[in-house]
């Protein structure tokens, strides 16, 4: 990405729809990019992170440095989209993206460090599996990724920012295919249904069956239950599959 024009070209056709004092807020676009790249800098890698609030399972943070000529449609926050559409988008993003990552951070490690460590760490084991290396980076809410890199919190940054929205979208996909994946292993708790947050069904279930080695033992709703395995000790997939920060390459 040498033309330090290609996020103001790529704005233009979204200039029309800019909000006046009177509209609706406007779809995801490259604003801040834009502003960030007049400033200097070239690779600007959105972040966003999935799982924060669950109950079960690891937090997932996602990270994207956006092509800026090669957009796919339909990028928006994840939470407004369809399972069906945030998969198509997911293949789409990492198939013209400049580069994309998404890391998970487990349940174990989420109760050692508390959510907030974590999500952060997540956040910094996406960034460095990107295979460019950001030189600036936006991420959403209030958070601050500990990497030695000029960056900017934006909030509500998933519904401004075409990069971030984009890094939920592969942290959304990626945490609910595992999701589902581990609702094999763990019946009873309707994880496929409710991606590990805490649903009435899932609750009941907890007061019920007992937490699994990947339910988030320092959580409410989880402290203080007796688990269904005490003796169980770490789960083999904590020690494989979630601690592992998963790459995402291009197909």
């Amino acid at each position: 990405m040498d033309n330090p024009g290609l996020f103001c070209e790529a704005l233009l056709p979204l200039a029309s729809t800019r909000p006046t004092r009177h509209s609706q807020p406007i779809h995801c676009n490259l604003e801040f990019e834009v502003h960030a790249q007049n400033r200097g800098f070239l690779r600007i890698a959105g972040l966003d992170e999935v799982g924060r609030g669950a109950l079960f399972g690891p937090v997932c943070a996602g990270a994207v440095i956006m092509n800026p000529q090669r957009i796919p449609a339909g990028i928006n926050d994840s939470k407004t989209l369809s399972p069906r559409q945030r998969s198509k988008l997911a293949d789409d993003i990492l198939e013209t993206a400049e580069a994309a990552a998404v890391a998970f951070v487990d349940a174990s490690t989420i109760d050692r460090i508390n959510i907030l460590e974590a999500t952060r760490r997540a956040m910094l084991l996406a960034v460095e599996k990107l295979e460019t290396r950001p030189d600036f980076l936006l991420s959403d809410g209030d958070m601050v990724v500990p990497v030695p890199l000029p960056q900017q919190s934006i909030v509500g940054g998933d519904r401004r920012s075409l990069s971030i929205a984009a890094a939920s979208i592969l942290a959304k996909v990626a945490r609910d295919r595992l999701i589902v994946n581990l609702d094999a292993r763990y019946p009873g708790y309707d994880l496929r249904n409710n991606m590990g947050y805490g649903t009435r069904k899932h609750r009941e279930a907890l007061k019920r069956l007992g937490p699994t080695p990947l339910h988030r033992a320092s959580f409410r709703g989880v402290c203080g239950l007796n688990s269904m395995d005490p003796g169980a000790g770490v789960d083999p997939e904590e020690g494989t599959y979630l601690k592992q920060t998963l790459r995402l390459r291009k197909p």
